[in-house]
């Protein structure tokens, strides 16, 4: 079958790029085509094995919904106007033409809004129809009150990632991980580095979108800065290690998907609904560190039952998606 994929990829975003990984691999072991929708088309299909169009280009985008039965919008947090008006328009008009061609739209694990009242009426208009996948039960609730109607709980695909082989943990290690448009938590990262280092802990700051994050992250104090697109360099740094605190959703969910303990720190709802479902602890972005370091400190462990069932989801999702009717 062949499926088009339409999501933030080949902007240097790890969460995402994670995402697209993870999306390709679990395509072609079912024996399916993925093309992605790419910002650099030829540097995507080099790194996954797959095909790949230009995601702003007309005559690419339509020749690549025209050549596929399935087009999967996701995953990540598309569907929202929080950032800009222009990025909810975009992912919408995608869905709207790949159902204009005759082809099956598919919502794939995606986290839905925050959505301004208008923004959340052109999503429930466009969605009509659609089957509707979300990664998170905070999306549920957020299409149940669009009365959007039939959605089903799936889990990100970057859960489904491994690190690699015979890997060794350092249970003293911390793994932070800031986001450099939020700044009251990087200040407060700063604090708790140094705080963990006079405890003894080696604080790793990981940079997962560099051209964003790499300012907050050599910012911080840490024994080492890792900055990376590379989806398997920041798998790899977090399984390492023996706790996350993480600002970037994707540090959260890769912790999750290699089992180490983690926290996150919430600017989007989004960071919420993760670590909600995952039986974690999320605090505010000014959070207090005589809450936060214990946690850090004592390994506090999610529900690892929980996490165990949204990995299974994330892998039955492919079939939901897929499968007629």
């Amino acid at each position: 079958m062949k499926i088009t994929v339409s999501g933030y990829y080949g902007f240097g975003n790890t969460g995402d790029e994670a995402i697209a990984l993870a999306i390709v691999r679990e395509l072609k072991a079912l024996g399916h085509l993925p093309t992605l929708l790419s910002q650099t088309p030829s540097e995507t299909a080099r790194l996954y094995g797959c095909r790949a169009a230009a995601r702003m280009r007309p005559l690419p985008l339509v020749r690549s919904l025209a050549g596929s039965e399935v087009l999967l919008s996701g995953g990540g947090g598309l569907l929202q106007d929080k950032t800009s008006r222009r990025t909810l328009t975009y992912y919408l008009s995608v869905i709207r033409l790949a159902r204009r061609l005759g082809k099956r739209a598919v919502v794939f694990n995606q986290s839905i809004g925050p959505l301004s009242a208008a923004g959340g009426e052109q999503v429930a208009e466009t969605l009509r129809g659609c089957r509707v996948i979300v990664r998170d039960r905070g999306s549920l609730d957020t299409l149940a009150r669009l009365g959007v109607k039939g959605a089903m709980l799936g889990g990100d695909p970057a859960l489904l990632l491994e690190p690699t082989e015979r890997l060794k943990r350092h249970d003293d290690a911390v793994v932070l991980a800031p986001r450099g448009d939020v700044t009251d938590s990087t200040e407060r990262l700063k604090v708790l580095a140094a705080q963990l280092k006079q405890r003894g802990r080696r604080v790793v700051a990981l940079s997962l979108y560099p051209h964003e994050d790499d300012a907050a992250a050599h910012s911080l104090g840490a024994d080492a800065v890792i900055s990376t697109t590379q989806p398997q360099v920041a798998l790899d740094a977090i399984a390492a290690a023996g706790a996350v605190v993480g600002v970037r959703l994707h540090a959260l969910i890769l912790a999750a998907a290699v089992g180490t303990p983690f926290v996150g720190v919430s600017y989007d709802p989004k960071i919420n609904g993760f670590c909600a479902d995952a039986g974690a602890i999320s605090l505010p972005t000014a959070f207090e560190m005589r809450e936060l370091l214990p946690l850090v400190l004592e390994r506090r462990q999610p529900n690892w039952s929980a996490v165990i069932e949204m990995k299974g989801r994330a892998r039955a999702s492919f079939r939901w998606a897929l499968e007629k009717g």
